[in-house]
């Protein structure tokens, strides 16, 4: 598909909470429950898969070997990696310590050099203007308060910098595949839903005021798994938001969960054999500060 550029100049942002004002939402909460997820399984071995993802966010933004980087909420440094294999300034970031231990290992074994720091995302404690380029592949868009998160990333990255990232759409696998979970174990009340960063609507929402350009692309990641069994036993196991789900059903509550993923992935598989080959499409942007 051809890239698209976003008009930046006529979306108002969106309304900042008043400080001291009441949420109905408890985003610390939130978070402690995402934090848990994350860690739950072993998010490591779904997350080296999507190692293709970090490659081409690392090309979208045309990175150079002497720029900074910040690769926010990173998990287990796919992003971070690719970058570093630039020869960039790199510094990986995550709220979940377990993750970011799992990238430092992976550099060490290919001998990159990386900075990894526990941070949140909505929270960066980094002083303004301090990155060339700030990355992020499906991690900011799980942060509860998605103006927060944006902001953030705006702020600590330099002006005439770019923004990287790389978040699924609703339409695609992912999107159907977190509508199937949600019908079984429904997500905080008042919580958006992370597949509204794969809009480009929604991106210039967050973006646009503080934005001199916009691109996205929207292009597909391809899982393969040897059968829709296989991607069932392997995603309950390892793959926390799964993981989680399953183990918050009755028995009978497990198999319907099971039967439906199962359903979802026989209509999606694009395989002519047993093998599952499913396009997950997710949005590539570039924005520029």
């Amino acid at each position: 598909m051809k890239p698209t550029t976003l008009d930046v100049a006529v979306v108002k942002p969106e309304p900042q909470v008043p400080p001291g004002a009441v949420v109905a939402l408890d985003l610390d909460a939130v978070k402690a429950r995402q934090r848990a997820t994350w860690a739950a399984g072993d998010f490591g071995r779904i997350g080296v898969s999507l190692q293709i993802v970090g490659e081409s966010l690392c090309e979208a933004v045309d990175l150079l070997a002497t720029e900074s980087v910040l690769d926010v909420a990173a998990g287990n440094g796919n992003t971070s990696l690719a970058a570093a294999r630039r020869f960039a300034h790199v510094t990986s970031t995550d709220y979940v310590p377990e993750l970011l231990e799992q990238g430092r290992r992976r550099a060490e074994a290919d001998r990159l050099d990386v900075v990894f720091q526990v941070a949140d995302a909505e929270a960066l404690p980094y002083p303004d203007a301090s990155f060339d380029v700030v990355l992020s592949s499906f991690g900011v868009m799980f942060t509860p308060h998605h103006a927060r998160a944006a902001s953030e990333l705006m702020r600590v990255v330099k002006p005439g910098g770019r923004i990287g990232l790389a978040a699924w759409t609703a339409e695609g696998f992912v999107g159907r595949l977190f509508d199937v979970v949600s019908a079984f174990v429904p997500p905080p009340a008042g919580l958006r839903s992370p597949m509204a960063w794969g809009d480009e609507t929604r991106l210039v929402e967050l973006f646009g005021p503080r934005a001199t350009d916009i691109r996205t692309e929207r292009r597909s990641f391809v899982f393969r798994y040897r059968s829709p069994e296989h991607w069932v036993e392997f995603f309950r196991a390892y793959y926390g938001p799964t993981h989680k789900a399953f183990a918050a059903l009755d028995a009978g509550g497990q198999q319907a969960l099971e039967a439906a993923l199962l359903g979802l992935l026989r209509e999606s598989n694009r395989s002519r054999s047993e093998a599952l080959v499913i396009p997950g499409e997710y949005l590539e942007a570039v924005i520029v500060k």
